[in-house]
């Protein structure tokens, strides 16, 4: 059922907000530090163990791709609540924290790149692709 694939995702969600808001305790931070992408990570860990021993059926994925669609705009209205005149004014580290996971993972995108070799190209789906 679409029901299980949205509990799964919600569960995942609770999970990744415990770990960054304990992570935010570790660090000394009155903040959630990275809950959502904690949970992300959570949801295709799980999600893809279950879909490859068989106890992820198709209709329970309608839910977390239902949700997956809507993963953008929920990370935009959460990060618009996060209050970065603080951050920036406590001091600097929070600008060069950002700046440095930027730049990693644009250093990164070449390595990631590499991973899994090369395989040849699609099909086209549809007679104008062919073109």
């Amino acid at each position: 059922m679409i029901i299980y694939g949205t509990a799964i995702l919600a569960a995942c969600l609770i999970v990744g907000t415990i770990v960054g808001d304990a992570l935010g305790v570790l660090l000394g931070v009155d903040a959630n530090v990275g809950g959502v992408g904690f949970a992300m990570i959570l949801l295709i860990v799980l999600t893809d163990r279950l879909r490859q021993r068989g106890h992820f059926p198709p209709i329970s994925e309608q839910g977390v791709l239902f949700w997956s669609a809507m993963y953008i705009p929920i990370v935009v209205a959460m990060a618009s609540t996060q209050n970065v005149v603080a951050a920036v004014a406590g001091g600097p580290i929070a600008l060069l924290a950002g700046v440095g996971a930027t730049v990693i993972c644009w250093a990164l995108v070449p390595v990631v790149s590499r991973i899994g070799g090369a395989e040849e190209p699609l099909p086209p789906q549809s007679e104008a692709e062919e073109v």
